[in-house]
């Protein structure tokens, strides 16, 4: 006589199943794809995220397999820095009530990996463009100028190689070494970057957009560099100084969250 099954099991295995064979998945894809009723697999799913298995994305809602979990793939190193930085930037967002962004090294620019835009109070819809991946420079923002003040001499070097080589206006700074060597310098001194007041945001790539906003970020800098984090704010409700001698000490508390997290688990790097 065959024994009998754990159905409750076996539907957090079916999901785990699906949940390996995409990056992610919405709600709707995983009842699409297992027919679980929704309330069930939110209970399953909640589950699963408790024991570590699963990591739902503060950007856009939508369910991944944990990097922790197990063993990862190099490429997808950058994933595992957004699953340990998204619960902190929750957290940093109820706190200070003003949104994050997580952003990190894609080649000439950084791009967004994670955010706390959707949960800010104080956000208004016009200036939420929260989604993985939008693209920002590297020498007009703080997130960008963060990185490029505290990382290694070598990398530092090759990235700004790349960007002398370009005739966008926002990679202009690459070819004014003097002036952008002071630039960082005042960084590391200041313990914060800023955005370049010429920038007034945008994409990296299309025409400069007013978004209204202004920011202080942090590099993630452990045994290695993983990243920038921000706070962002409606720039005509408080100046640099105002809002840093604020939440500057908040932002410093989650970078460093962030590193115990992930250096914890000693990613491949």
């Amino acid at each position: 006589m065959a024994s009998e099954t754990i159905r409750g099991l076996e539907r957090g295995l079916e999901v785990l199943d699906v949940l390996r064979s995409s990056p992610t998945s919405s709600l709707q894809d995983l009842h699409e794809a297992t027919r679980i009723p929704k309330p069930s697999l939110l209970r399953i799913l909640a589950t699963l995220s408790k024991r570590g298995l699963v990591y739902r994305r503060l950007v856009d809602g939508r369910y991944r397999f944990s990097d922790f979990s197990g063993p990862t793939r190099k490429r997808d190193r950058y994933d595992r820095v957004a699953e340990a930085a998204g619960p902190v930037l929750d957290r940093l967002c109820q706190k200070v009530l003003w949104p994050s962004d997580l952003m990190v090294p894609a080649g000439n620019h950084m791009e967004r990996r994670e955010t706390s835009q959707s949960d800010s109070p104080f956000f208004p819809r016009r200036t939420r463009r929260n989604r993985v991946g939008q693209a920002v420079g590297w020498l007009l923002t703080g997130v960008g100028r963060a990185y490029l003040a505290f990382c290694s001499d070598r990398e530092r070097d090759q990235i700004l190689r790349r960007l002398r080589d370009s005739t966008k206006p926002e990679d202009q700074l690459a070819r004014n070494p003097r002036r952008l060597d002071l630039i960082l310098a005042e960084t590391r001194k200041r313990g914060y970057a800023i955005r370049d007041p010429i920038f007034i945001g945008g994409s990296y790539g299309e025409p400069p957009r007013d978004d209204g906003l202004a920011a202080i970020a942090l590099p993630l800098f452990g045994r290695h560099i993983y990243g920038s984090v921000n706070i962002l704010w409606i720039r005509s409700a408080f100046t640099v100084e105002q809002f840093a001698a604020q939440h500057l000490v908040d932002l410093q508390q989650a970078a460093r969250e962030i590193v115990t997290t992930l250096e914890q688990h000693k990613p491949n790097w």
